[in-house]
């Protein structure tokens, strides 16, 4: 009765604090009022922007088909919140409960949700990532700024990275006309997302395309003239090419930085929380009073092994944003766990390609429906004799077939009767996902193990 009568209290007078002013953060500051919590609300934001999509941003923004400004975020409902837009979040004091703002300020909760996201990998050398002419891709601001670019036409693009970001970015390019170049240390594009086989095909797509696609290879230096332009590009196995733009995609980091020291579980793979989105300390013990959602956390899911994942999917920020909501005003019981099924989509080279469960956790692969020849198939993916993924590419139609297999812990290899179309054989064959103890490009989906504080690993660089 007492957890009952002061989650009560929280809805009707307590103090709010929503730090992340993006997809989750809006989501569950909607929610919580949707809900009936009637206290105060703030949200902190370090863009200067009102929350807004991103997955336009490599899309209909970069073909000139829309603008950056067009991209606000649908509003469901008025939430009365007191917004702090354009100041970061620097640091939080879980025994006083507050969070530090940059400009000084200090804002006082009494329930607290981290929302914080991810932010673009920037190039490894300062001097060179501040080349005019090299780009990241990840805020309204940077979608804005390359698309001026490209509208300019430049001579030669060099995208770095072929996950899904890069990828979509050098299709654009070519919707565009404009020469690409993509340079990709994996074997193959998407390789570390959807694995070796899948990844093939992207490339078919690619060079099909006309991008320069070269796989195997890093850039281990862009050069830039006297003007600061940048010129040239020099890659791992000697080349050298002509570039004036270059759009770095090696993923993102999340941003956890302004946690340090904080208590939380907290560091370069996102924040610990239980399934029901609480946060947890550095002893592995779960806090009632803070909340985690969106890419920034990482959460045990019981489909997958209970290992901790972090998603970076659209889906899942407004689905964990929602559930995080609703437990910060309840208890007890009355709490619920966030269980969605990881899901994910991309449109490039003319193919929409969706994805259910989660691939990298795959150690095999069964084409059930299309052929890969004509890039129009379904690839499901088994681990331990379980149903654990689908990838489609246009075929999206069949994923929720798909995903109920992966709820319910079908056999694999499956057995179907009522698909449309059943390739001859339909053996497993190996997935073909790189070690994953090297870093990769595209993976949407991160395991990160069981531990939530991690205390007793570090991560040693792989050598040049």
């Amino acid at each position: 009765m007492a957890a009952d009568g002061a989650a009560q209290e929280f809805r009707r007078h307590g103090r709010a604090v929503v730090v992340g002013a993006s997809l989750a953060g809006l989501r569950a500051a909607e929610a919580l009022r949707e809900g009936g919590f009637t206290g105060s609300l703030t949200v902190i934001g370090d863009e200067r922007h009102d929350p807004y999509d991103r997955p336009p941003l490599s899309k209909q923004v970069l073909l000139g088909r829309i603008s950056a400004d067009d991209t606000a975020l649908p509003r469901r409902r008025a939430i009365d919140a007191r917004w702090r837009l354009g100041v970061a979040a620097t640091g939080l004091d879980l025994a006083e409960r507050r969070v530090r703002l940059a400009d000084g300020e200090e804002v006082e909760f009494d329930r607290l949700l981290i929302a914080t996201g991810a932010r673009a990998r920037p190039w490894f050398r300062e001097t060179e990532a501040a080349l005019d002419g090299v780009f990241v891709l990840r805020t309204r601001d940077d979608a804005a700024r390359l698309t001026r670019r490209l509208s300019a036409g430049p001579r030669r693009v060099l995208v770095v990275g072929a996950g899904f970001t890069g990828s979509e970015i050098a299709s654009a390019c070519r919707e565009r006309g404009l020469e690409v170049t993509v340079a990709e240390r994996g074997p193959a594009p998407l390789a570390g997302a959807l694995g070796g086989v899948v990844g093939a095909i992207a490339a078919e797509l690619q060079r099909g395309h006309g991008v320069d696609l070269r796989c195997g290879i890093t850039v281990t230096s862009l050069e830039g003239d006297m003007a600061g332009r940048l010129r040239r590009a020099h890659l791992s196995d000697g080349a050298v090419l002509d570039v004036d733009v270059a759009v770095i995609g090696l993923g993102a980091i999340r941003n956890t930085e302004w946690l340090a020291g904080s208590g939380l579980a907290a560091g370069p793979r996102g924040i610990a929380c239980d399934a029901g989105c609480r946060a947890f300390d550095v002893h592995g013990i779960v806090t009632d009073d803070v909340f985690v959602a969106g890419d920034v956390a990482r959460s045990p899911h019981p489909l997958f092994g209970y290992q901790f994942l972090s998603l970076e999917h659209w889906g899942n920020a407004v689905a964990q944003a929602e559930v995080a909501a609703h437990n910060m005003i309840s208890s007890g019981l009355d709490r619920r766990p966030h269980l969605w099924v990881p899901a994910f989509w991309s449109a490039q080279f003319g193919v929409n390609i969706k994805s259910v469960g989660v691939p990298p956790l795959g150690d095999e692969l069964v084409v059930t429906q299309g052929a890969l020849a004509e890039h129009r198939f379904v690839a499901a993916y088994g681990s331990q004799g379980r149903f654990i993924a689908a990838v489609a590419f246009d075929q999206a139609r069949w994923l929720d077939f798909y995903r109920v297999l992966i709820e319910s812990a079908a056999p694999f290899p499956p057995v179907f009767t009522n698909v449309d179309r059943r390739p001859e054989g339909m053996r497993p064959v190996p997935a073909d996902f790189p070690d994953p103890s090297l870093p990769t490009h595209g993976p949407t989906v991160t395991l990160s193990g069981y531990s939530p504080s991690e205390r007793r690993l570090s991560f040693t660089p792989a050598r040049a």
